[in-house]
């Protein structure tokens, strides 16, 4: 079953100071993917993960987990560093899974224990350091044969320049109060190669997360109608997500969403 966590993580921060994706879940939204649900599903239908050990960092709200499970793997793990989180993935999950409290760069879970690790909207938000701290992780925990699979926020075209780089990120950076690093293709590409993952499979697509059309998507019609209901009667939230999404309108050519699939060399 697809259930809310009982505690949405930074509850306590005012609708002007929390992260971006944990105001949008606060207001109802359970997909919080920048290729929607849609590219979700594909992803992990290309990942194969029936009859798999499958490990999920930093799982968020357990929408995944629910995607994971309906596709009938061996065992499910969580790693969440935030402990509402994970209490609120383990709800999810019930007695099909454990969530683990620890580090997506740190899991504690021993070497090749995994056939497929997932993770989504994550590594954007790390720095270089981090980003490769996590993807090392994955692949120590990954067996031979193993599939990385993960869904990012990416930019477009490969030749963007620095400068508009540069402005995408701060313009998010100031929008969802996160220091988003997103990448092209090409540069996700090598992060991944770069551990010994050879990228198998690739699939772009729009990132929409804040447009109409797009939240019936992800959330049903009545989903997306509880969520504009909260966003009429909370103000300050409503600021924040009309801001947001006018940064991701104003940068729609350079912003992409960006799933790929490397596998660990045997």
């Amino acid at each position: 079953m697809d259930q809310r966590p009982h505690t949405v993580p930074a509850s306590g921060r005012s609708s002007e100071q929390v992260q971006g994706h944990w105001l949008l879940a606060r207001l109802g939204k359970k997909v919080l993917r920048p290729g929607g649900i849609a590219l979700t599903r594909r992803m992990l239908d290309q990942a194969d993960i029936r009859g798999c050990d499958v490990v999920e960092l930093a799982p968020g709200l357990g929408r995944t987990a629910q995607e994971i499970l309906d596709r009938g793997p061996a065992g499910y793990v969580g790693v969440d560093r935030d402990p509402d989180a994970a209490a609120g993935v383990q709800d999810v999950v019930g007695a099909r899974g454990t969530v683990e409290v620890a580090d997506a760069s740190a899991t504690g879970l021993p070497d090749a224990s995994a056939d497929v690790v997932v993770g989504e909207a994550m590594l954007t938000m790390q720095g270089d350091k981090a980003k490769h701290a996590i993807v090392a992780e994955a692949a120590r925990v990954l067996r031979p044969g193993g599939r990385y699979a993960i869904h990012e926020l990416g930019l477009t075209p490969e030749a963007i320049g620095d400068e508009v780089k540069t402005q995408v990120r701060q313009a998010l950076a100031r929008s969802i109060k996160v220091n988003a690093r997103p990448q092209t293709t090409r540069e996700w590409k090598t992060v991944l190669q770069e551990h010994g993952l050879v990228v198998e499979w690739v699939e772009t697509a729009p990132m929409a997360l804040l447009q109409s059309r797009r939240l019936v998507s992800d959330e049903g019609l009545v989903g997306a109608l509880r969520f504009g209901k909260n966003l009429l009667v909370q103000a300050d939230a409503r600021r924040r997500v009309l801001d947001m999404r006018q940064v991701f309108q104003q940068h729609r050519k350079s912003l992409i969403a960006v799933a790929l699939i490397a596998r660990k060399s045997t």
